[in-house]
């Protein structure tokens, strides 16, 4: 991954941080028990100081409740299914239960998440700011998506499971039901073997002493069993009868409990979001109050930069002016330098040539050359 520049983690850097804020804002108005708070943040804060790649416990243990609380579902679902005597007396308390359950559950998901988010977002401020690079966020990302991808698997195999264990009990109602037929059938078939047996009785009446000494004995045997079994049967009646009364007193209990326990939570609900609207109230006041200061900065700094324009207009023609003069100057000096020359040269070539004015210079130095020349010739013819 290409590093981004100094100016680019600044940016970002501040945008994580504004997402940073909202979260705490998020986590302070969330009504999760104060303990909860405290063991969430302290797990997660010691696995970021231990090991980056393991910032997804959080969510791995949030994972691992869902699933748990999906296989309780199913293991209570299979024990309502065998009797169904106490499912109308259990339905109620059970479902408000689930649901008291299913709320804490899903708002200590919901920190949970908001916590690992916020850790990861800090952690990628942090690596931005000293590497110049989010690979913290993209590896966070991934790690995500397999543990997303990991615990869909798990669903899938246990509805799997749940279409197992449904087929399971309707093979384990048919075999039921089977082995009430074949019960049924016996009972039949012993009811007809009885009265074939009293026929034979009636037929063979003379037959010996000790043949019906032996079946009134298997008769009076069979009658006591079917005592000793109907005054079993009777005992149980009334156990059952006794856990039914427990079972509905134990009900009414509970629900007086829970119908108290949501005026709590339905007055602590009311608080926080009272508390909210008025947070957010304020929040927006002072956005109103920063976005009418940003305003009055933009059209400030729109006259300074209006300003700045026109003193660089007239810097600029100042600076135009100045490079003109001074050009005109250099150009008159040029010039008249110029003429200075041609001058020099034209007064140079007439007093050469004896031009002009200086034809009478050329007489008087011809005369005093003359004069001179006589007086060396006259020196000469002394000697």
């Amino acid at each position: 991954m290409e590093k981004i520049t100094h100016l680019e983690a600044l940016m970002f850097s501040a945008v994580l941080e504004n997402c940073v804020d909202q979260l705490a804002i998020l986590g302070y108005i969330m009504p999760v028990p104060h303990k909860d708070k405290n063991k969430i943040k302290e797990m997660i804060q010691e696995e970021l100081d231990i090991n980056s790649p393991e910032l997804m416990s959080a969510k791995q243990e949030n994972g691992e409740a869902v699933t748990s609380t999906a296989l309780k579902n199913t293991e209570q679902n299979q024990q309502q299914g065998k009797t169904e005597d106490q499912k109308s007396t259990q339905d109620s308390s059970k479902s408000s239960k689930k649901r008291t359950t299913r709320a804490a559950k899903k708002l200590k998901k919901i920190y949970a998440d908001r916590q690992y988010a916020s850790d990861v977002i800090t952690v990628t401020i942090k690596n931005m700011e000293e590497l110049g690079a989010f690979s913290s966020l993209t590896d966070a990302n991934e790690r995500e998506k397999t543990k997303k991808n990991k615990f869909y698997d798990i669903l899938i195999r246990e509805e799997k499971g749940k279409k197992e264990i449904k087929a399971l009990q309707k093979q384990l109602q048919d075999v039921k039901k089977q082995t009430d037929k074949d019960l049924q059938n016996r009972d039949e078939a012993i009811d007809h073997l009885k009265d074939k047996l009293q026929e034979n009785t009636a037929k063979w009446n003379t037959e010996s002493y000790y043949m019906k000494r032996n079946t009134d004995l298997q008769i009076h045997l069979t009658q006591r069993k079917c005592s000793n079994a109907e005054i079993a049967l009777e005992k149980e009646i009334q156990n059952l009868k006794s856990k039914t009364d427990e079972e509905i007193q134990l009900h009414t209990e509970t629900e007086n409990f829970l119908t108290q326990q949501y005026q709590k939570v339905k007055e602590k609900l009311e608080y926080w979001i009272e508390k909210y609207n008025k947070d957010t109230a304020a929040k927006d006041e002072e956005m109103d109050d920063l976005k009418a200061l940003k305003a009055e900065n933009l059209e400030t700094m729109q006259r300074f930069a209006k300003e700045c324009l026109t003193f660089q207009a007239t810097i600029i023609i100042d600076r135009t002016d100045k490079e003109a003069k001074r050009k005109q100057i250099e150009q008159e000096a040029l010039e008249q330098k110029s003429a200075l020359k041609v001058q020099a040269w034209w007064k140079g070539t007439m007093v050469r040539r004896f031009l002009g004015p200086y034809q009478e210079l050329e007489k008087y130095l011809k005369g005093q050359l003359a004069e001179k020349e006589a007086g060396k010739e006259k020196s000469g013819a002394k000697r």
